[in-house]
């Protein structure tokens, strides 16, 4: 999709969800939307892929490598 706005039914699309899922998540306010009319609902293509992406869930390496990390600075301070 080359547009940048898109419209409800696009946006379903888009993301790969239902309409109506897509009407629960701006109902409860839990995606980023536009209703410049106050009737129609425009959405970002921006501001869809933010929500794509959003709530990361960190992998086991990158865990554990932040938790060497800790480690060793606690132990560079003991010394």
């Amino acid at each position: 999709m080359d547009k940048d706005v898109l419209t409800l039914n696009e946006a379903s699309e888009y993301l790969g969800v239902s309409r109506s899922y897509l009407y629960k998540l701006t109902s409860g306010r839990a995606i980023k939307h536009y209703k410049p009319t106050g009737k129609k609902i425009y959405f970002k293509k921006e501001d869809l892929d933010d929500f794509l992406t959003s709530n990361e869930i960190t992998s086991i390496d990158e865990v554990r490598q932040e938790s060497d990390r800790v480690v060793n600075r606690a132990n560079n301070r003991q010394k």
